[in-house]
C-alpha cells in the first residue's frame, strides 16, 4: 500500500471525483491552498486527512506537504485534483514498490480535453514523477511549475493517468494561463541570462523527461516561438491527427507561449509603476475632476 497526496486549490468541481478514485489506497491527504469554495468542506466528507496550508509556489508546496505531513506508507502518490487514479495505475503502482532497484517512477498523463484523448500534441508520453519513497525526492520551483531533486535511481510505469486539464471550464483555463505565463515569463528571463542548452541531453538523453526539458531551454531561444510552437505540435507531432479538439489545443497552446513573449518583453522593457511616484494633475484635468466631485473634499 502507499499513501496518495491530493493538491487542492478551488477544486469543488473535481475533488469529489478525484478523492474517490483515490479510494484504493487507505491513507489519502488532501493538501488544499486555502480554497475559497467548498473544496475542503467536500473533501471532510470522506474519511481522509485534510491539511491547509497557504500557496507559494508549486515547488515550495510539496517540499512543505512531504515535510510536514507524514505519510501512513513508506511510498508516496502525488495526485492534482483534475487528474484520476485508475485500478490499473494502481495495480501497477503496488507492484512496483515491491522493488528496491528504484526510488521513484515516472507516469505518463493523458490530457483529457474537449472529451477527447489529446494524443499527438501533447508529446504523449509525458511523463512526470509521481510515485517515490517518501524522502528520497524533492522539488524545486521551475516557472509556473516544479521540478523534482532525486536521491536514487529511478524508472517508469505503463499505466497512464487521465488529466482533465479543461474540466472547469475554459474561462477557467485562461485565468490559471494568465497567472502561469507569468512565472513563466520571469523564468524565461533568467534562463536566457544565466541558463544552457543541454545539447547531449537533446540528442542523447537517457529518458523523455531529459530530452523534453533540453528541448523547453532550447525553444526560449527560437525566434517566432508561438508560431514554431504551433507548427510543432499540429504538424510535426501530429496534433492535426487529433481533430477539431487538436486544433483548438494547439491554438491555445500557440497563444499561452505568445502571452509568456509579450510579458517577459514588458518585465524586460516596461517600468515598474510606483505608488511612491507623484501624481500631478493638468489645470484642466484638476477642473475636470472636480466637476466629477473627484476634487471635494468630502
Amino acid at each position: 500500500m502507499f499513501s496518495i497526496y491530493i493538491l487542492t486549490y478551488n477544486e469543488e468541481l473535481d475533488i469529489a471525483a478525484c478523492i474517490e478514485s483515490a479510494m484504493l489506497s487507505d491513507d489519502i491527504i488532501v493538501v488544499d491552498s486555502c480554497s475559497s469554495d467548498r473544496t475542503v468542506e467536500i473533501a471532510s466528507r470522506y474519511p481522509i486527512r485534510v491539511v491547509q496550508h497557504a500557496f507559494e509556489s508549486h515547488g515550495r508546496q510539496r517540499t512543505w506537504m512531504l515535510e510536514s505531513i507524514p505519510p501512513k506508507h513508506e511510498w508516496v502518490y502525488i495526485l492534482e485534483a483534475d487528474e484520476r487514479m485508475t485500478p490499473e495505475l494502481f495495480a501497477e503502482c503496488e507492484q512496483a514498490l515491491k522493488s528496491s532497484e528504484y526510488i521513484g517512477y515516472y507516469v505518463a498523463e493523458r490530457v483529457m480535453f474537449m472529451n477527447h484523448w489529446i494524443r499527438y500534441s501533447t508529446q504523449y508520453p509525458r511523463y512526470q514523477m509521481r510515485l517515490f519513497r517518501h524522502g528520497k525526492v524533492w522539488f524545486t520551483d521551475y516557472g509556473h511549475t516544479e521540478r523534482e531533486v532525486c536521491e536514487g535511481a529511478t524508472s517508469f510505469l505503463k499505466e497512464t493517468y487521465p488529466h482533465y486539464t479543461c474540466s472547469k471550464g475554459l474561462s477557467r483555463w485562461i485565468e490559471k494561463h494568465n497567472r502561469y505565463s507569468t512565472d513563466e515569463a520571469k523564468e524565461t528571463l533568467y534562463q536566457l541570462d544565466k541558463g544552457k542548452v543541454e545539447w547531449r541531453d537533446l540528442f542523447f538523453g537517457n529518458s523523455e523527461v531529459a530530452r523534453r526539458r533540453a528541448l523547453k531551454d532550447l525553444s526560449l531561444r527560437l525566434p517566432a516561438r508561438p508560431l514554431l510552437r504551433f507548427l510543432y505540435m499540429y504538424f510535426l507531432l501530429g496534433g492535426c491527427l487529433d481533430g477539431r479538439a487538436g486544433l483548438a489545443w494547439c491554438t491555445l497552446q500557440a497563444f499561452y507561449e505568445y502571452l509568456i513573449l509579450l510579458k517577459a518583453w514588458e518585465m524586460k522593457y516596461l517600468p515598474t509603476p510606483s505608488l511612491d511616484s507623484p501624481i500631478s494633475l493638468s489645470k484642466d484635468s484638476n477642473q475636470e475632476a472636480q466637476k466629477e466631485g473627484l476634487g471635494s473634499s468630502n
